[in-house]
């Protein structure tokens, strides 16, 4: 995604490590991590709740997985001959086809907040990652102004809540994830927490 008329605010501790993390699981679920992600994971460290336990899971994980079997991995997920083993996208998700309504919804939500594909991008924009990326720009005010709570919470209820924690289960137990099943715990117990902390806010 491309930022327009972006501007440094604010931004609560709290909402800047919602950003590292919806960010993070962007970068994660865009291809295949190098070294230098590995090694970041790998010095991840958690505390006691469920998402910490989750993050020590995966930087476990990190530490003994080398760039070449999580390319491997991340293809036979997400890329395979003629398809991967999951297909992560909204459109397909909720619809059971790609490019479906759900993605022309999100291109019109786009167009409203000034949210606009990168041109080397080529994914549908409904993909998981250019969420979790979107979400990460809307709470930092990459995309102009940073989103009100409200505004945080429209997006994510219509976009990213009735599928994403089921698409991070399915990653969980796929066949082929090692990495990525670590990734699937802390991005379901993620999305779960933010359910929560949004159901939380005024309607």
């Amino acid at each position: 995604m491309i930022a327009s008329d972006a501007q440094t605010m604010d931004i609560s501790a709290e909402d800047r490590l919602r950003a590292d993390f919806y960010n993070f699981l962007g970068l994660l679920l865009a291809g295949p991590p190098d070294q230098m992600l590995l090694d970041q994971m790998a010095g991840l460290s958690g505390d006691d709740t469920d998402l910490g336990q989750a993050i020590q899971a995966m930087a476990r994980v990190a530490k003994v997985t080398k760039p070449t079997a999580a390319e491997r991995e991340f293809n036979a997920l997400f890329i395979g001959l003629g398809r991967g083993e999951l297909l992560p996208y909204a459109s397909f998700y909720l619809t059971g086809f790609l490019n479906e309504k759900p993605l022309a919804q999100l291109r019109n939500d786009m167009a409203v907040r000034g949210i606009t594909r990168a041109q080397n991008v080529f994914e549908p924009e409904d993909n998981i990652a250019s969420l979790m990326e979107m979400m990460a720009g809307m709470i930092v005010g990459r995309f102009g102004s940073s989103a009100s709570l409200e505004d945080q919470k429209a997006f994510w209820n219509k976009h990213i809540g009735p599928w994403a924690t089921h698409f991070y289960s399915d990653l969980e137990a796929a066949e082929n994830s090692v990495l990525y099943a670590s990734a699937g715990t802390a991005g379901r117990v993620f999305m779960e927490i933010e359910r929560e902390a949004f159901r939380m806010t005024t309607a």
